[in-house]
Formats: C-alpha cells, sequence, structure tokens
C-alpha cells in the first residue's frame, strides 16, 4: 500500500502568466485519504490562454479617406475672413484633419481599437469614442498621435464604433465609423437532430466511412442552423467497427489534428460529445482513424454564433439523478422503451435556462440498448445520447435544451430495463456572461509520456487551467483513459488551492468528488467530453476513482471567457 503523495508539475502549455501545470497526487486508495504530503515540482514556460483563443482573430480598419468633415456651428462664416496679405482666402479650419481606425479582438468580449489622428494644427485634440452599446470614453491626443483603447462589451455581437475628433481652435471635427465584431459565441439549443448516418444515407452518401478518410457532414445553412455558425455541438457514435481505432472532428477545409475525440474497439458501438468549431466551407470532418472501415454518426443539439443569445456557467457537479436510491427520479430502473423526467430547471439551475450540460450514465443494463436526452414537450428524437451492451456501466456528455418546464426527458430505447445516473455539470442561460472560445485541438497531457507515470489509484491530477483574475469560468476538454488496470472511474472537478498553495507546501487534500465524467472496466480505452468549472483557483483535478493505475490524456479544444 502506498503511503505518500507526490505533486508533480510538467512542460504543457496554459494561460494569462500562470503555467498550464499538472501536478500528480495520490492516497492508499480509493478510500482511505492522504497521508504525509512528499512533493517535488518541474516548472515550465507559460502560454498565454486568451492570446491561443484569438489568435485567428479577425481584425477591422478604416481608412482615412472615410472620415466626415464637419465645420461646427461657431465656425461659419469665418473662412472669408481666412485672407492672407496675398488677397487669396485660405482653407477654413485644420483641411488635413482625419481618422484611420484599427481593430481586433482581445478576449471574447473585448476589443482594442487604435485611433490614429491625422492633423497638421498643434492644438491639443479631443477624441470621443461611442461604442455603439450606449457607452462612450473620451481622451486627448495630439495630431499624428495613434490612441488606443480598450473595450468590454457585456454581449457578444456585431457592433459600429462612432469615433470623434474634435479640434476647438479651428471648429471643426471629422467622424470616422468602424463596423466591428467581438469574438466570443453564444450558444442556441437545438432540437435533438441527426445529421450524419451513413448506414442510411443521411448527410452523406450511403456507405461505410473507409479507413483513414473522412466524412464531411454540413453544418451552416443545415435545417435552421444559420450560415453565420461558429461552431457545433454533435454527439458523434462509431458503429459496425471490425478493428480498433479512433475518430476525429475537425473544422471542414482545416489541418486534422493529432487529438482524438471517439476510441474504439472492433465490434463497439461509442458515442462521444464534440463541441467543435465550423469551418468557413461550412462543415465539420469526421475522420477515421482505423485501418478498415466504420459506420458514423452525428446527432447535433446546439450551435454558437457571435450573435447574443445563451452563455454558459460551468458548475462543480452535482449529481441530480440516482434511479438506485431514488435521487431526482423514482427508485427503480427505467423500463424499457420508457421515459423519465429529470426537473433541472429551478432546482439545479436557474429558471431560465436554456440548455444543460450533463453527464450521464447507464448502469445495470439487463440488454443492450440506448440512451436519448430530449427536452420535455416533445416526441423521444431518433438521436442516441449514449450506447451500452448488457452489464455495462457506461457514461456520456450531453448538451440539451431544457423543455418549458425546465425538464429534461431521458429515455431507455432498450426493451428492458437500466438504471440512470446524471450530473450536472452546468447550464446555458441569457444571463451567463460566458462565450465560447474555440482554438486549434491542443493535447494538454498524456501520462503515457510525461515521464511522471500513470495516475495514482485514489489519487488525482491536479492542472493549472487559467489565471484566476482572467475571466475563464471553464475549459472544454477531452479526456481519455487507457491503459486501465481495474475497473473505475473519473471524476474531474474545480480545485479549491492555489498553484502558490502547491508550490509552497500549503495544500490541503480537496473532498473527493462524487460525480463520474466516465466510467471503465479493467483493459479499456474509454474518451469523454469534459466542460470543466475552473472554480475560483483556475485548477482542475482529475480524479482516478479505481483500486489500480490508469493513463490519462487530455486534449484542449475551447475554453469560456467572460470579458
Amino acid at each position: 500500500m502506498r503511503s505518500r503523495r507526490l505533486v508533480v508539475s510538467a512542460a504543457v502549455v496554459v494561460a494569462a502568466s500562470v503555467g498550464f501545470i499538472p501536478g500528480l497526487a495520490q492516497a492508499a486508495g480509493p478510500a482511505a485519504g492522504p497521508s504525509a504530503p512528499v512533493a517535488k515540482g518541474v516548472s515550465a514556460p507559460a502560454a498565454d490562454l486568451a492570446k491561443l483563443g484569438t489568435a485567428d482573430a479577425k481584425t477591422f480598419h478604416s481608412p482615412k479617406e472615410r472620415s466626415v468633415r464637419k465645420t461646427l456651428p461657431a465656425a461659419k462664416g469665418k473662412a472669408s475672413a481666412n485672407v492672407t496679405a496675398q488677397g487669396t482666402e485660405t482653407a477654413a479650419g485644420n483641411p488635413e484633419l482625419g481618422l484611420v481606425l484599427d481593430a481586433g479582438a482581445t478576449s471574447a468580449h473585448g476589443i482594442e481599437l487604435r485611433a490614429q489622428v491625422v492633423s497638421v494644427q498643434g492644438a491639443t485634440l479631443m477624441v470621443t469614442y461611442d461604442w455603439g452599446d450606449g457607452s462612450t470614453d473620451v481622451s486627448d491626443a495630439y495630431p499624428g498621435q495613434e490612441v488606443s483603447v480598450k473595450h468590454t462589451y457585456a454581449e457578444v455581437g456585431e457592433y459600429k464604433v462612432k469615433v470623434t475628433v474634435k479640434d476647438s481652435t479651428n471648429q471643426v471635427e471629422v467622424v470616422n465609423e468602424l463596423p466591428l465584431s467581438t469574438l466570443g459565441a453564444d450558444f442556441t439549443p437545438y432540437a435533438p437532430t441527426r445529421l450524419l448516418d451513413t448506414r442510411d444515407g443521411t448527410g452523406a452518401p450511403r456507405g461505410m466511412v473507409q479507413a483513414y478518410s473522412s466524412a464531411k457532414v454540413k453544418i451552416a445553412g443545415n435545417g435552421k442552423i444559420p450560415a453565420g455558425v461558429t461552431a457545433v455541438a454533435l454527439n458523434v457514435t462509431a458503429t459496425n467497427t471490425s478493428n480498433p481505432g479512433h475518430v476525429t472532428v475537425f473544422p471542414g477545409g482545416t489541418t486534422r489534428p493529432t487529438t482524438s475525440n471517439v476510441n474504439f474497439v472492433a465490434a463497439q458501438t461509442v458515442p462521444n460529445m464534440v463541441i467543435v468549431p465550423v469551418g468557413k466551407d461550412g462543415t465539420v470532418e469526421l475522420y477515421n482513424g482505423s485501418w478498415t472501415p466504420i459506420d458514423l454518426i452525428a446527432d447535433v443539439t446546439g450551435y454558437f454564433t457571435r450573435t447574443a443569445a445563451s452563455g454558459y456557467t460551468p458548475m462543480t457537479p452535482v449529481r441530480a439523478v440516482d434511479t438506485r436510491s431514488g435521487l431526482g427520479a423514482p427508485q427503480g430502473q427505467v423500463g424499457g422503451r420508457k421515459s423519465i423526467g429529470v426537473q433541472l430547471g429551478g432546482w439545479y439551475v436557474p429558471s431560465n435556462a436554456t440548455a444543460v450540460a450533463l453527464n450521464v450514465t447507464v448502469t445495470n443494463p439487463r440488454e443492450a440498448g440506448h440512451l436519448t436526452a430530449y427536452p420535455s414537450g416533445q416526441s423521444a428524437p431518433n438521436t442516441s445520447s449514449l450506447n451500452f451492451t448488457a452489464r455495462q456501466t457506461v457514461a456520456n456528455s450531453v448538451v440539451v435544451p431544457v423543455g418549458p418546464d425546465g425538464k429534461v426527458n431521458i429515455f431507455n430505447g432498450a426493451w428492458a430495463g437500466t438504471d440512470v445516473i446524471v450530473d450536472v455539470v452546468g447550464y446555458y442561460s441569457p444571463d451567463s456572461s460566458g462565450a465560447f472560445m474555440s482554438m486549434a485541438p491542443v493535447r494538454r497531457l498524456d501520462t503515457r509520456s510525461w515521464g511522471n507515470g500513470p495516475m495514482f489509484d485514489g489519487g488525482y491530477i491536479w492542472m493549472s487551467m487559467a489565471a484566476p483574475d482572467k475571466g475563464i469560468t471553464g475549459v472544454v476538454l477531452n479526456t481519455t483513459v487507457t491503459n486501465t488496470k481495474a475497473d473505475g472511474f473519473l471524476s474531474v472537478a474545480p480545485d479549491p488551492n492555489t498553484r502558490d498553495d502547491y508550490a509552497n507546501g500549503k495544500d490541503s487534500w480537496p473532498a473527493t468528488p462524487t460525480a463520474s465524467t466516465l466510467n471503465w472496466t479493467a483493459g479499456q480505452t474509454v474518451p469523454n467530453l469534459v466542460q470543466a468549472s475552473t472554480g475560483g483557483t483556475g485548477i482542475v483535478d482529475f480524479w482516478n476513482q479505481s483500486w489500480d493505475t490508469a493513463d490519462l490524456i487530455v486534449d484542449m479544444f475551447g475554453y469560456y471567457d467572460t470579458k
């Protein structure tokens, strides 16, 4: 039995003056708790997460030629008095006065505007910024000076900024306008709908996706999804597999990343939730990383646009339903081809929540089948949220719209009963300010190669995800466990300790989470999407709730930014 705790940092990247530094901790077993700590660390350079998210941000420009000149009332009639000794009339007031405007995103809600004042006069000029959201700023400037001003919008969207420079000495002003948009995206729920099924030709030619090739799925303009969609929430399922492999989901028309979203073995049907940017061509691609063909299914449950809609609020995971004990639903298995209603609005999330992020687990199923999560007030759609076999315990992340009464329904698509567990990890609402910032997928951690070994049984890996004051409240990850030695499950939760606590040996053992993110049996490789809260410290913990070691892989796809 192990009797020490090890805290180690590794060279992995993250945010804003705080390194993305994982640490490894362990207890003497899942129920034993920590003993006397032993710690060591390896420091690593930090990268700015916000810069990663804004790396491909659009820039905006309005040249001097668009400046509109206006003579102020007090200056009218003065021009005729401006006569030189040679008897010729001069131009009225500061004729070269103008503005050059440039802007770019600094965060989900923030922009930086640079206004260059063009003028041949030497007087102090007053510059007024009308941000297009009802707020204004004023500053002084000198001829030829470039003034840089930052502004944060309460809501994502498109705005027209109007900048006015006033020359009081010559009683003239010019105005230049700059249309721009924020970079962050809000979420719009979408009734679960199947966009791709290669088995019957839905969304793509009928037929299996060949080895090492992709199926392209139209997102923008498909059904009621608008043309301006920036990212999409999909439940992706691999089925009819004949060999091990993986599926990678990425924006259409871009270079395929080295990350994965779904892992499978022969004869397995595996789903996983994916939040993925939409390519400039309006599509996403699903790549078959196996050496034999597979069938692919994709169901949409929502999308993101740069238009004010619903922001995201992450939560410390909380268990809302467990049919084994009667928590949140009648005690006893959900019958075959039956549904249960789960009251979330007004209980676990606000009554105006438009969608919820859940982790749904099936356990003790008596035969193979699937679960479908869908909003109350409608019939169960022909989509699936997770698939299972008899006696299997399996979980999947779900993003689902909330019905008018605040409920979500869970349908058991099998012909026999099963137990169902539902953990709430966050919600979308008009009052939530967390806007989604997509980024190129990056592998943040792979314990198979980081040099510190696998996750200890009963222990956790802590990761510094973001500086606490940067407004990054949640991260979108894909977690995968592999080389599993015993049955177990992974929990993901915010850490109450700070990075300084770990560095100075002042950290305390966090409470072991009771919610689960993914479940496995010995020998399995299992992935699942995680929308993890960064809590008040910017640190996220990954707990190995098993009696033996397991390797952990963490891929990052984006984050939620409130600033």
